[in-house]
């Protein structure tokens, strides 16, 4: 059917079908059909690109339905996609995004002046491709300005302030604006963070789509971004008010609840697509952790029962965790002032422990507690992990631009034990045993007897 046309005037695929017309042969405009309109923007990722998952699939597809919609937001998600190596499909991906966002704005580089200027009260949605040439290690430096606009624009208000010299006066550029990503590796943990991941893999044996020409397949592309811009904008008022119902809390409902009103004002399947597509592309990303949060994993491994550990039993015993990176830190093993350096900033610093009949500098597990119960996942079945403990990097390594080391999780984060937030331990040197359970109790300051895990008193 080369070269026939449907009765809208777009040119038919060899099937005969038009995924720029509704089933009509006609744009749908109307009320009602938003979930047929979604299923036909799916269509067209799944005929130029092979989607990681089918959530991921879906999240892309509602992010670019939100970019249409973007008065109504409260927060601009970022769009982050990832490979390991070239030639996974990023930038063809990023080719079906360009045609079918609202007003795109994509480079390959860009300046922050440029970016603020480019942005006003109705902004583009900004596409930057090869973002690891930005980004990377060795160019990170030189673009830490460019980081902070795009975090700032992540939310409403937030304002790019310069001194414009020519009207003596400051000059306030907005930077709230949907923007993608797409490189090899990581991106900055920071803008991670606020970003929805899709991470890209090349196609396997077997595995096949169809070649992108724009001038062949940019002009459908370009008449189902007009439809969903019809049907989306006749909604913004209502979707401005949208309250969904949001299976993850903190920083990651920030990023998804666009995409999840979206597929809720689109009704059939899409609701619950959307909020599968967020557990599972949130879960994926937690799997990912800082290096201190890695650190803190594992002491709560290392203490087991222990109410204090010499420095270096910690050491020892972490040299000793399978899969762990401790036993070959940078070339050496992990010592004393590597780890005093990496508990620092959550505020856990060493103190005189006696342990054996020794007194030596070490640490204990009160002055851990509060560490374990803010940034690492709490037990099976309770609230999603804290925002702290989600900063999404791979590779090894220091992140460019996020100002602390990273790794790789080699798997779920082991949760040994269940830690709740107790008050601080004023004297442990005598634990009754619990009524409920038999270990052993907490005595805290006010000379009460709890046990942490069970909530049973004496």
């Amino acid at each position: 059917m080369t070269g026939e046309t449907c009765p809208s005037g777009h040119l038919l695929d060899p099937d005969g079908s038009c995924f720029a017309c509704g089933p009509s042969g006609r744009p749908v405009t109307e009320d009602g059909r938003g979930a047929e309109l979604l299923d036909d923007v799916r269509a067209a990722l799944a005929r130029y690109v092979i989607m990681p998952s089918q959530e991921a699939g879906d999240a892309v597809t509602l992010w670019i339905a939100a970019t249409h919609a973007q008065p109504a937001w409260q927060h601009a998600t970022r769009l982050v996609i990832t490979a390991p190596e070239k030639r996974c499909g990023k930038s063809r991906l990023l080719d079906i995004i360009e045609a079918a966002s609202h007003d795109p704005l994509i480079a390959v580089n860009i300046s922050p002046a440029a970016l603020v200027r480019s942005i006003g009260d109705e902004p583009p949605t900004i596409l930057l491709d090869e973002a690891d040439t930005v980004f990377g290690k060795k160019a990170a430096d030189n673009h830490e300005d460019l980081r902070g606009i795009l975090n700032a624009g992540h939310q409403r208000n937030r304002p790019y302030v310069r001194w414009d010299a020519n009207q003596r006066r400051p000059e306030h550029c907005p930077t709230f604006s949907m923007a993608a990503l797409a490189g090899i590796g990581s991106m900055p943990d920071t803008i991670e963070d606020r970003a929805v991941m899709v991470r890209m893999r090349r196609r396997a044996p077997g595995e096949t789509v169809k070649p992108f020409r724009s001038r062949r397949d940019g002009p459908p592309l370009q008449s189902l971004r007009e439809r969903l811009t019809a049907w989306i904008r006749r909604h913004v008022d209502q979707l401005g008010e949208a309250e969904p119902d949001m299976p993850v809390e903190d920083r990651a409902a920030d990023n998804w609840e666009s995409l999840v009103a979206v597929a809720d004002l689109a009704g059939g399947t899409w609701p619950e697509r959307a909020r599968q597509a967020c557990r599972k592309l949130t879960d994926a990303a937690d799997e990912d952790t800082t290096v201190g949060v890695r650190l803190l994993v594992d002491l709560r491994t290392v203490f087991e029962d222990a109410d204090a550990l010499h420095g270096a039993t910690i050491l020892e015993r972490l040299h000793k965790l399978d899969e762990s990176p401790w036993s070959d830190w940078y070339g050496r093993p992990l010592n004393a002032r590597d780890l005093a350096k990496l508990l620092k900033p959550y505020g856990v610093t060493s103190v005189d422990v006696k342990a054996d009949g020794t007194n030596r500098k070490g640490y204990r597990r009160d002055h851990l507690h509060d560490a374990w119960s803010r940034y690492l996942p709490r037990q099976a079945g309770a609230a999603t992990s804290a925002t702290g403990a989600t900063a999404q990097v791979n590779g090894v390594g220091e992140v460019a631009g996020s100002g602390h080391q990273a790794l790789p999780a080699t798997g779920p984060i082991p949760v040994t034990s269940g830690v709740a937030e107790v008050a601080h331990v004023a004297d442990t040197s005598h634990r009754p045993p619990c009524s409920a359970c038999g270990e052993p109790m907490i005595i805290t300051q006010r000379d009460q007897t709890t046990h942490p895990t069970c909530g049973g008193n004496r």
